[in-house]
């Protein structure tokens, strides 16, 4: 028991704290040695997972973390026997690190710690390396994200981010390109990736790809602070900043309403909407006006717009269904991928008629490997009273996910979906 507890503890330091310890690792090797970082961070995880089973959870386990791997760091740079200057700098510049390490919650020089994270975010997203190479390089190395969750967000298999992933690590090595941050007028040609990044991010947490979990608030919540750290700064605080940021806030708002205490799915239409949080929409619609000035209209503008179709509705049945169709006809332009076009055809759906949503899913290609197209094609089928086409798309979508929360409701939908 207390092994599994460890594991799910370390599973969870990983996530929140591995990319913070490889970019503050990264800065003081320098930006080369990103695998020497990654190395620590992986050997001190490990090290957490052998000896908390036997000599117990510390205290302050983030604090441990960064202890051990600071004791690691120091090792390597007196093995590499660098001249006593060069030493010395670095020395210094790793017990700056760590020599506040509290025992209370905040960790120590937490400003710091964001600053190497966004450095190395950056430094990742060099225009060298293949865009969603770059991508997929980041959200391993600095969010902590799987190869399969990855997959997921690209709609893509292991395998192809595998690829990527090596690709961008060998370009990298044979090109000798050095990861460094770039200067302040190089940093708006970097930030669609990072942006891009932090958007695969949050997805991640609002409809996690973990079976035990469907929100992941942990990650919700990094991606928010990073994407606020950009908008509070004068080189990246653009239209497109801001448009993002308050689809998250808009999209964080609800998180609370998604699941009942039992972990069971809330589908939208029966959310109690005084559980949204105020505050962040209130914060959602402050971000849209702002990303509004300049004139410029991205994906993120159009996502956030219909988001905030959503947080006006005072309920389901008030939905301006139409606007959305609209918002999504314009996202279609942007960006024409078979999610939008998922989205588009399931709102159609409640705007026009269940036939004329099946009708729209119908057309859509890409998406016959994915559990969600077939689960909004059961509750069209259902709707139009197809029971037999019903029974099949929700038994194809219950094998294709391996969220347990998915799969009870997909289970309940094809329950209901059975005619009496």
């Amino acid at each position: 028991m207390l092994e599994q507890q460890v594991n799910n503890l370390v599973a969870h330091l990983f996530r929140h704290e591995a990319g913070k310890m490889a970019a503050v690792l990264t800065r003081l090797f320098g930006f080369q040695s990103l695998d020497k970082a990654e190395d620590i961070v992986q050997e001190t995880l490990l090290q957490a997972m052998s000896t908390w089973p036997l000599k117990g959870v510390p205290e302050n386990p983030s604090a441990w973390l960064y202890s051990v791997a600071k004791r690691k760091a120091i090792d390597i740079l007196r093995k590499r026997k660098i001249q006593d200057q060069h030493h010395s700098r670095i020395r210094w510049a790793i017990e700056s690190e760590w020599a506040l390490i509290p025992t209370v919650n905040n960790f120590f020089l937490e400003n710091e710690i964001e600053d190497s994270q966004l450095r190395m975010i950056f430094a990742c997203c060099h225009p060298s390396i293949p865009y969603e190479s770059r991508i997929a390089l980041t959200l391993k190395t600095l969010c902590g994200l799987s190869i399969s969750e990855i997959a997921r967000g690209f709609l893509t298999n292991d395998e192809t981010i595998t690829k990527r992933l090596f690709r961008a690590r060998e370009k990298i090595r044979s090109e000798n390109i050095s990861l460094e941050c770039p200067a302040p007028a190089d940093l708006p040609h970097r930030l669609d990736a990072v942006l891009h990044s932090l958007y695969l991010l949050f997805n991640e947490g609002y409809n996690s790809s973990n079976p035990d979990n469907l929100i992941r608030q942990d990650l919700c919540e990094e991606a928010m602070r990073l994407c606020l750290m950009l908008a509070k700064h004068p080189i990246t605080n653009s239209p497109k900043t801001n448009a993002l940021l308050s689809l998250m806030c808009f999209q964080a708002s609800r998180l609370e309403a998604r699941t009942a205490p039992d972990g069971s799915i809330i589908l939208l239409q029966d959310q109690d909407r005084s559980l949204w949080f105020q505050p962040l929409i209130e914060k959602g619609k402050y971000y849209l006006e702002v990303a509004a000035e300049g004139g410029l209209l991205t994906e993120y503008h159009i996502e956030a717009a219909i988001a905030g179709c959503h947080m006006r509705a005072s309920s389901f049945a008030d939905t301006d269904w139409r606007e959305i169709v609209k918002l999504y006809d314009i996202l279609m332009e942007l960006r024409p991928d078979s999610i939008v076009k998922l989205n588009r055809a399931i709102a159609t759906g409640y705007c026009v008629s269940p036939g004329a949503g099946l009708r729209a899913l119908q057309e859509i290609t890409g998406l016959q490997g994915h559990y969600l197209y077939h689960s909004a094609l059961g509750d069209f089928f259902r709707q139009v009273g197809d029971h037999v086409g019903a029974r099949t798309n929700y038994e194809l979508a219950i094998q294709l996910t391996n969220s347990v929360a998915e799969k009870n409701l997909l289970q309940t939908k094809l329950t209901k979906s059975e005619p009496l």
